[in-house]
């Protein structure tokens, strides 16, 4: 199977346009070409390792701050889950659960998998794998639910000195995951996947005809 970089043709990236990659720009928009998306697999490292990074003090520190009657109390994700699931409130702690918990950590280590195959130029289950980034990419953006919650209720429950909600410093950080993850499924370049070169790899074919 060939693709058509092996014959010097790039999909312009803005209208679609296929072009030989040594025009350097698409005759249609004018937009750059180049056969890959450049240093894509050193971008997606680099934007996963600061998600892991971030991803602790998101679950370590609390994500809402909320004072009642003077009483301050700190929840943070888990202890939040934990919290609505003995209040038996079951489908939002499972929500708040999958969403903020199992889905980060699925993106993560999924964006991680496709690196490393695409870096080990493996070309098994090809179509398994590019099905599995376009699902990564889009269930990701549904992670940002907590974040979401801690905004409304934030906003709507303000009672004076009575009770107060305000969001913690977890709140920052796991949003930080959350966007940081968008912007590595962004970097990866699925084609990367149906490629029998190192295109995207290597400095000298990541820029090539960029």
């Amino acid at each position: 199977m060939h693709t058509a970089a092996e014959h010097g043709l790039a999909n312009c990236h803005v209208c679609g346009k296929l072009s030989q990659v040594t025009a350097h720009v698409c005759s249609r928009c004018g937009a750059n070409l180049h056969l890959r998306k450049p240093n894509s697999l050193h971008r997606v490292s680099a934007y996963l390792i600061t998600a892991c990074i971030l991803y602790i003090p998101a679950n370590l520190l609390p994500i809402t701050v909320t004072t009642q009657l003077g009483q301050v109390m700190e929840s943070t994700i888990i202890g939040s889950v934990i919290h609505l699931w003995e209040q038996q409130s079951y489908p939002v702690a499972f929500v708040i659960f999958f969403a903020s918990i199992v889905i980060p950590i699925a993106k993560i280590i999924a964006l991680s998998w496709l690196c490393w195959s695409v870096y080990n130029k493996h070309n098994y289950k090809r179509k398994e794998r590019a099905r599995l980034f376009r699902i990564t990419e889009f269930v990701g953006r549904w992670s940002m639910i907590d974040v979401f919650v801690v905004a409304i209720l934030v906003a709507l429950i303000q009672l004076g000195g009575i009770l107060m909600i305000q969001p913690g410093s977890a709140a920052l950080a796991f949003a930080g995951v959350v966007i940081i993850t968008m912007f590595a499924a962004f970097a990866f370049d699925p084609r990367l996947i149906w490629d029998t070169k190192a295109y995207g790899i290597g400095p000298h074919n990541e820029q090539l005809g960029e």
